[in-house]
């Protein structure tokens, strides 16, 4: 649990290597049950290898199916891979709380992982119209979000240390021909317990 600059508190867990359904549907209960008093969370975990397409996702946007599991989910955005090896941090928040609007938020997730990377010598930028960060025009994290009555879940996923060939079967985020990277590709002395605690230190500034 911190506090930064006289903001409210922000408590960490690690989940480990979680089942994707199990973490949306916590994500979910502790958002419809959370009140004034509840404490802002961040969840850091890892999913074995799903699919995930937004709200507004188009299902061509899977290209073929390669047997990894597709889950309809509730967060905005099109189609993304989770497996080993990303980092997945999900914000719990109570915006409001937190003087924070959707595009800020959005804003400062994207800059906590250009900040990480730069820790790491590595270069992210952001791309107008494809919220995210990338280096070289390759996407390295994704994002999504849901608000509920003015608190948020879901969040950032960064790819750090994993099979990125799933990938390859869907448009990532809705792009065709768009392609990804990963930290360990241009960092090979990253590995995901450093990164964990480095993208965590940058949120909790951000946040």
């Amino acid at each position: 649990m911190s506090a930064r600059d006289g903001r409210p508190p922000l408590c960490v867990k690690n989940l480990g290597l979680v089942d994707y359904r199990a973490a949306w549907e916590a994500m979910r209960a502790f958002t419809a049950a959370r009140d004034g008093a509840t404490h802002d969370e961040i969840w850091l975990c890892e999913h074995p290898p799903i699919f995930t397409l937004g709200l507004a996702g188009k299902p061509e946007h899977r290209r073929y199916d390669i047997g990894v599991p597709l889950v309809h989910t509730d967060r905005g955005g099109q189609i993304t891979y989770h497996g080993p090896g990303q980092l997945i941090a999900y914000v719990l928040l109570d915006l409001r709380r937190r003087g924070l609007t959707v595009k800020g938020l959005v804003h400062r997730l994207e800059e906590a992982a250009i900040r990480l990377l730069a820790a790491y010598g590595v270069a992210g930028e952001r791309i107008h119209g494809a919220p995210g960060v990338y280096v070289g025009g390759k996407k390295i994290a994704a994002l999504g979000l849901r608000v509920r009555n003015g608190c948020c879940y879901h969040g950032l996923s960064l790819n750090v240390d994993m099979d990125l060939s799933p990938f390859a079967a869907i448009n990532p985020c809705g792009y065709e021909g768009m392609q990804v990277t990963q930290l360990c590709a241009l960092a090979p002395h990253a590995n995901l317990e450093d990164v964990a605690r480095g993208l965590i230190g940058c949120l909790e500034d951000l946040l």
